[in-house]
């Protein structure tokens, strides 16, 4: 897997995080580097993310990294779902089974109808 750097301008240190915004809810969601890089998301490097802030007002949800270096894992991005649903609505959110995807076409995806 080839790293990601850093997306702040400037800045050409590895991506160990991955940050990304919910400006609906006036939320900024940290967690550990996505799988792949997504329209939206921010990947940061230690630095950066350590120094993060937001505009006054937003709330900052910040997901602890993995020890491991081997990247997230599908319990890390349900976790990081699940945190910016909580944020978004005040409670906790049902949590739902992972859809099947039936079919890839690019970055398109057929999910099954449950």
């Amino acid at each position: 897997m080839k790293s990601r750097s850093c997306s702040r301008a400037g800045c050409s240190a590895r991506g160990i995080a991955t940050l990304t915004y919910a400006y609906a809810d006036s939320t900024a969601v940290l967690g550990p580097l996505g799988l792949r890089s997504e329209p939206g998301c921010y990947d940061l490097c230690a630095a950066h993310s350590a120094r993060l802030s937001v505009p006054r007002g937003w709330e900052v949800i910040r997901l602890p990294a993995s020890d491991a270096d081997t990247g997230p894992s599908t319990d890390d991005l349900l976790a990081l779902a699940q945190a910016v649903r909580v944020a978004g609505l005040g409670v906790e959110a049902e949590v739902r089974p992972e859809p099947v995807v039936t079919r890839r076409k690019g970055h398109l995806a057929v999910i099954a109808d449950n």
